[in-house]
This record gives C-alpha cells, structure tokens and sequence, in this order.
C-alpha cells in the first residue's frame, strides 16, 4: 500500500520582503489531512497494522487525532480518539466524521493521554501519540527528501515546534541526506515555550501552563528527541508573539491563497517579518505545516484581537 500523505509543493515563497535571501515553502498545508501530521501518523499506522495492530488508539484532540482517524479509516481499522475537556467541539466532530469514536477525559492532554493508554492496556488497538515517536519522526523526516528532490538545498529550515516531533523529523531527513550543517529554526509562541526555554536550561522543563493562540503548540513538555538533536546539530530556538502568528497566517492567506493555524503562521511570520534567526542564511526552507482549526471566520476574529 502507498504512503498515506502526498508529494507537497516545494516553491519559492511569495509575497516576501526583498532582502536578497532565496526562501522557500513546503506546502504540508495541502495533505488531505490539512497537515503534516498524516506523514508520521500514517507511516506510523501502516506500521502496527502490518504488525497486526487491529485499531488505533489515540490522545490528541487536535491535528494528530484527525490524522489518526484518516489513517484507521483508510486501513479499514477502528480508531478512538481521546480528547480533553479543552479540545473544541468543532474539533471532535471533525474526527468523529471521519469514523472515530471521540472519548472526552479529562482538562488537559496530560489527562487525555493517560486515559489513551488505559484502553491500550486493556485490549488489542495500537497506541499512536501525537509527537513523540520514532516512527513518527521517520515518517516526517520524509519532508527533507521531497524537498531536496524537488529544490535546491536549504541553508537553514523553519519549522513550528509544539511537541517536538516535525523537528525531530526534519533533523533526522537533513542527517540521513548528509546535510549535518545545515541549520533549523524552531519557533514557537510566547506561552507555549517549552522547548526555547529546555535548551536555555540545558535539560527538559515543564511549563506549568499553555497560554498562547496557537493551541496546537500547546505542549507542556517537549518530546526528549528534540533536545537530544539541539545538542547534536545547529538548531536556533526562536519564539514570537500571538499577534506575529496571526499577521503570518494573513499574509499567507493573501500571498499563497491557503489558511493554516497561528501555530503554522509563528513559522511563517520569520520569514515576513525578515527575523534576524534567518540573517545568517542565504537560502531558507519554511514549513508550512498547516493545520484543520482554521477557518475565514476564525481568521477575522484573531485579526480583530490582535489588531492584524
């Protein structure tokens, strides 16, 4: 069976500030899933269903949970997504319309995840986390081989980091292609740093709480991985504002005729914004990772928030 995500678009960014730099976008928003997610969730499915895995079991309310419920229904296998209290309504009924059974447990993820593997432990279904995976990691990683099929090499790539795993992914394409030079950029927004500030400290923290529009980078704690690959390989922590989030996903809106979440638009804001992370760099790649809690209507109030 083929791989469950498709061959995204790799071309030049539009719409940018002329500063000489060549930069380039990857464009995950275009997954039949609306994210990148589906590379890792899918690669990761097919894997324990080829093992024998006869349903799926997952804990993200979010991009991963809507990833999961494609790839069960594309196999033929039942899945069940356990959300929080937290997760939008909208969200869970996304899910369950691909087939999932949605589980409510719980006020945060941590909650939710718990309760996952409860069920994992009591029947036959699969276990798939939302980032913290090697498999997850292998699939994603698939990026940087498109992307380097299809242009020149970057020297550095921004990537959006919540819990970790499309950086440890992108870390791992770069090291297997031999490009242990080339740099990434995380970003990630104020009140969800988890990561920016584990490689200030040296070792993982845990934020004691998530405030931030981008909801889907909304991770207490970073998958270990990630910090294992900042003391490995060039990698540039970098957090923006809500309002810089925001003023990305507009720009795009209008530049790229796409809407993503404020989680992809903190990656894209580096590149409208000229951030000085990128002045080292003659040639940048930047993900587009997408996301499905988007809408023009949500787009409109988040502009209206900020004063975008």
């Amino acid at each position: 069976m083929p791989p469950l995500h498709l061959v995204t678009p790799y071309w030049p960014h539009r719409g940018l500030p002329d500063t000489g730099r060549e930069t380039w976008v990857k464009m995950d928003a275009y997954q039949p899933t609306g994210s990148f997610k589906i590379r890792g969730v899918g690669h990761l499915c097919q894997t324990l269903a080829g093992e024998g895995a006869t349903g799926f079991v997952s804990s993200s309310g979010g991009n991963a949970g809507y990833a999961a419920a494609y790839a069960g229904r594309a196999l033929g296998l039942p899945v069940t997504v356990v959300t929080p209290a937290s997760t939008a309504q909208e969200m869970r009924d996304k899910i369950a319309g691909l087939g999932a059974e949605v589980v409510v447990k719980g006020e945060a993820w941590d909650e939710a995840d718990a309760f996952a593997r409860e069920i994992v432990a009591r029947g036959q279904a699969a276990y798939v986390p939302p980032f913290d995976h090697p498999l997850l990691w292998d699939g994603h990683a698939s990026l940087v081989d498109e992307m380097l099929d299809q242009g020149p090499a970057p020297d550095a790539v921004v990537v959006a980091v919540g819990g970790g795993g499309l950086l440890c992914g992108v870390a791992e394409g770069l090291e297997r292609r031999g490009l242990k030079d080339t740099a990434i950029v995380a970003v990630e927004t104020e009140g969800a740093a988890s990561f920016a500030g584990s490689v200030a400290a040296g070792e993982l923290i845990t934020l004691e709480r998530i405030d931030t529009i981008a909801t889907t980078l909304g991770a207490k704690r970073v998958t270990a991985q990630a910090l294992d690959w900042a003391k490995r390989r060039p990698i540039t922590p970098v957090v923006v504002s809500d309002a810089d989030a925001v003023r990305g996903v507009a720009k795009f809106a209008d530049d790229h005729q796409t809407l993503v979440e404020p989680a992809c638009g903190a990656a894209l804001s580096l590149a409208y914004d000229d951030h000085p992370a990128l002045k080292p760099y003659g040639r940048v790649a930047v993900i587009a990772c997408g996301g499905i809690a988007v809408s023009l209507e949500k787009v409109a109030g988040w502009r209206a928030r900020f004063g975008v």
